[in-house]
């Protein structure tokens, strides 16, 4: 993984989910520290995306978070990060978190996550985004989207090789050997290129 030098998590910011979601989170976060891995998230200051934060952080990892202004100004920043990066709005919170990372992990979350996730997948599969992208599927929480993604490949809404934009795991350790392994993506030949 010499290449992977930062990875983008999305996850989710509601304090009011099982353990074994923000246990997975800082575990992952943790894990980045150890294996010299910047981590790049939306800077908030609860939830799994406060877990991830501080796995890092406790690990003497660096940790950047990417937050839009209003956010900030509503207090929801998580005020320990190595960097924070304040931008003007939510789309140019997401170009920013896409450019500064080598991969993505998506962590369990709602609307916002799955959002961010689906759109990442969308840029992979247009081209303007080319590196990993991995759903950490803990306690089988993204079954339902998975198979959602499958049939849109069964019914061609997507075409078969789109299956190969995502990878999934289901520890953090899983998660960080699938970007390892995952090869670089070629749009302009629709399928993977040999490393």
């Amino acid at each position: 993984m010499a290449d992977v030098r930062t990875i983008c998590v999305y996850c989710a910011s509601s304090n009011r989910v099982d353990e074994c979601y923000n246990s997975a989170a800082h575990k992952l976060g943790a894990l980045l520290a150890r294996e010299g891995i910047s981590l790049v998230t939306g800077g908030g200051s609860i939830g799994l995306m406060r877990a991830v934060e501080d796995g890092t952080l406790e690990g003497g990892g660096r940790a950047i978070g990417v937050i839009p202004q209003f956010m900030v100004e509503q207090g929801w920043h998580h005020t320990g990060l190595t960097e924070l990066r304040i931008t003007e709005d939510m789309h140019t919170r997401k170009q920013t978190m896409a450019a500064l990372s080598d991969a993505v992990i998506a962590l369990p979350g709602g609307c916002g996550t799955m959002e961010e996730l689906c759109e990442i997948i969308t840029w992979k599969q247009l081209g303007l985004y080319l590196s990993p992208i991995v759903i950490l599927n803990i306690n089988g929480y993204y079954d339902a989207l998975i198979a959602q993604l499958q049939r849109a490949i069964d019914e061609h809404f997507m075409g078969r090789i789109h299956a190969d934009i995502w990878s999934v795991a289901t520890t953090p350790e899983e998660a960080l050997e699938q970007i390892r392994k995952t090869p670089v993506w070629d749009p302009s030949i629709r399928k993977y290129a040999a490393l």
